[in-house]
């Protein structure tokens, strides 16, 4: 079998980071976490790579939604290239995405509007950076990406990491040892085989015991009431069915 170049995309706080990270344990692969996008062309392309969210590039004019040009991406990878969009359930994204949005808006692509959404309440701006990521982002490269799920690869580790082995072209009975090493770092719950991916560390809390459901422990009804009329359309599309939404 050959080996596909990979590129996960997707909303921040939504598990692009561990699973990018299981290209880590994947041989023949070279994970690059971010890399600002003028530098994917400075790599190997012979080898097959595993991109994680191309970084904004001031060289480069962005498709909206997206933080690369992606017709740009299109025209110069050589393929075959597997696309994936990572996706969480709003509210639990939407109470992972405070620190970063807190800091001056820190996750990217930003809403052209971002600076209007600044007088509002924290949890409306993470809604609002999960709703433009998740539609204008995702409507971009739908037609090329697959979406996946993060509490999918929670409750199921083992037979997520072996689906996506073998969609990128390596035959997952060879890869075990790694299969195995990954799943083992993926838990619902901070105990002592769970591993956070390393660019996720700077944004987490410790005001939750669990990754799926943990709006019910953040949100308070009244935030819940005014957060759902903003996501449920978008979160439908994925899936994900919000009461009163």
């Amino acid at each position: 079998m050959s080996a596909h170049h990979v590129v996960i995309l997707g909303c921040g706080r939504s598990g692009t980071s561990i699973f990018g990270e299981l290209f880590e344990h994947l041989k023949p692969y070279r994970y690059c976490s971010e890399p600002r996008y003028g530098e994917l062309w400075t790599l190997d392309w012979t080898q097959p790579l595993a991109v994680k969210v191309p970084a904004e590039d001031p060289a480069y004019q962005p498709t909206p939604g997206l933080s690369f040009p992606l017709e740009h991406f299109l025209a110069h990878a050589p393929g075959p290239t597997r696309f994936y969009w990572q996706v969480r359930h709003p509210l639990d994204a939407i109470c992972s995405l405070r620190p970063g949005i807190a800091n001056e808006w820190g996750h990217h692509p930003k809403p052209p509007d971002w600076r209007d959404w600044l007088g509002r309440p924290l949890i409306e701006q993470c809604a609002h950076h999960w709703l433009y990521v998740n539609t204008v982002g995702y409507q971009a490269v739908q037609h090329l990406a697959k979406p996946t799920r993060f509490e999918d690869f929670v409750r199921a580790p083992r037979a997520f990491a072996e689906r996506i082995c073998g969609e990128a072209g390596l035959e997952p009975s060879g890869h075990k040892t790694a299969l195995d090493a990954w799943a083992s770092r993926v838990q619902d719950t901070s105990n002592a085989q769970f591993v956070e991916a390393q660019t996720s560390r700077r944004y987490s809390r410790s005001d939750h015991l669990t990754r799926i459901g943990r709006w019910r422990e953040n949100l308070t009804e009244e935030e819940i009431a005014r957060l759902i009329p903003l996501v449920s359309g978008a979160a439908r599309a994925f899936g994900y069915k919000l009461e009163g939404g």
